[in-house]
C-alpha cells in the first residue's frame, strides 16, 4: 500500500525479527516501552457539567512551545508506557505534551454516570479549546492511540471547519476505523477473545465501583455478565450514552465516516495486520480522495507495535514518526513532512 508524503525518509520501518507477527508487535511492544518519565503535572479540569478531567502535562521547552494532547485507547491512561513513549519523543522534537486521561480512567471514578466511548468528543473539544484559550501564540496538535485515535479522528471530521480551527495537525495510530469489524474480528479468533477479556475485566471493575449511579441507566447484572466488547456495548455503552444499542453506536461513533470532513493536516499510522481491525475496514479509499491526510500503511506492525531495533535496544518507530510529524507541522505548517512511501506488499 502507498503512503502519500510529500518526501521519503531515511528511517524506513523495518520490523524486529525477534518480535515477528502481529501478536508479538502488539504484545512484545507494550511490554518493552518504559514508563519511565518524563515528569507530569497534574491538573484537574472541572467540566461544565459539574464532573472533571485531570490532565498531566509535560514540561514547558520555553515560550512559543507547540502543545500537542495525547489521547489514550480504551482503558488506558496517562500512566500507560506508551502515551509516555510518545511524550518522550514529543519532548525531544520541542513539542509540550498533555496526556488527558478519559472519564474514569485518571485513577479516580469520575462523579457522573456516564463514563467514555469511542465517538465521545466534548471533552477533548473542550481541552483543545481550552488549550487555545490559554495558548492563543502557540500552535496546538493532537495524538490519539486506537480509541483515543478513533475520537481525534470524529473530533477534527465532524467540526464545519474540518479541525483546522481546533488543531495544526493530528496524527493517529492504530485507529479501530469501523468498530463494528473490529468488535467481529476480536470475537472469531483464541487471541481476540484474550484481548476483549483484558478490557472486559477493567470495564466491569468500573460499573461495579458505580453500579448505585448506573442501575437507573443500565442493566447492572448484564453488565457482569457481558462476554464480548460488543455485550457490554449493547447493554452499558449504548443506553447511558444515548445511543438504540451497539449497532447503533458503532454505526454513529465509527472514525471512517468522518474522514471526508478532515481539513487539518493529519497522519494515520496502521499495520495491515492489526488484531483489532480487519485489513479490508482500512479506509484506504476515504484517505486517497482527501489531500489533507496521510497515510503511513505496514503489512506488519501489529496493534500500537511498530517495534524495530534490537531485544537491549528497541525502537519504536510509530511513536517517533508521530511526534516528528507534529513536530515539523506545528513548527512551520508549510514544513515538508518524514513518511515513506513503503512498497506494496
Amino acid at each position: 500500500m502507498t503512503t502519500r508524503g510529500d518526501r521519503a525518509t531515511a528511517d524506513p520501518f523495518e520490523p524486529a525479527r525477534w518480535a515477528a507477527g502481529p501478536h508479538a508487535q502488539t504484545l512484545v511492544g507494550r511490554v518493552l516501552r518504559s514508563s519511565v518519565g518524563p515528569m507530569f503535572t497534574r491538573e484537574r479540569l472541572d467540566m461544565p457539567d459539574g464532573d472533571f478531567l485531570d490532565l498531566d502535562w509535560g514540561p514547558d521547552p520555553g515560550p512559543g512551545t507547540p502543545i500537542a494532547l495525547i489521547l489514550h485507547g480504551l482503558e488506558g491512561s496517562s500512566r500507560r508506557p506508551y502515551v509516555r513513549n510518545v511524550a518522550r519523543e514529543l519532548l525531544s522534537e520541542g513539542v509540550r505534551p498533555v496526556a488527558m486521561n478519559f472519564r474514569g480512567c485518571s485513577g479516580e471514578p469520575n462523579r457522573s454516570a456516564r463514563f467514555y466511548h469511542s465517538g465521545e468528543t466534548e471533552d477533548p473539544g473542550h481541552v483543545l479549546a481550552e488549550i487555545r484559550a490559554r495558548y492563543p501564540d502557540r500552535r496546538v496538535g493532537a495524538m490519539g492511540f486506537s480509541l483515543g485515535g478513533n475520537v481525534l479522528l470524529k473530533l477534527v471530521g465532524e467540526r464545519d471547519d474540518g479541525g483546522a480551527g481546533i488543531v495544526d495537525a493530528a496524527v493517529a495510530m492504530s485507529v479501530p476505523y469501523d468498530l463494528a469489524a473490529g468488535c467481529a474480528l476480536l470475537e472469531r479468533s483464541r487471541m481476540g477473545t484474550a484481548y476483549s477479556a483484558y478490557f472486559l475485566r477493567s470495564l466491569k471493575r468500573k460499573v461495579a465501583r458505580k453500579a448505585t449511579l448506573l442501575a437507573d441507566v443500565v442493566d447492572v447484572a448484564s453488565a457482569y455478565r457481558a462476554r464480548s466488547i460488543r455485550d457490554f456495548d449493547e447493554h452499558v455503552t449504548a443506553p447511558l450514552h444515548g445511543f438504540e444499542s451497539a449497532s447503533d453506536y458503532y454505526a454513529r461513533c465509527s472514525s471512517a465516516g468522518f474522514l471526508g470532513g478532515v481539513r487539518a493536516p493529519t497522519l494515520l499510522i496502521h499495520a495491515q495486520d492489526d488484531p483489532f481491525l480487519p485489513a479490508e475496514s482500512i479506509p484506504v479509499t476515504e484517505v486517497e480522495s482527501n489531500a489533507a491526510i496521510e497515510l503511513s500503511l505496514h503489512p506488519t506492525g501489529g496493534h500500537v507495535g511498530f517495534l524495530s531495533g534490537t531485544l537491549r535496544r528497541p525502537r519504536f518507530w510509530g511513536d517517533a514518526l508521530a511526534a516528528r510529524f507534529l513536530s515539523e507541522r506545528l513548527r512551520d505548517g508549510s514544513a515538508p513532512t518524514s513518511v515513506r512511501r513503503p512498497r506494496d506488499p
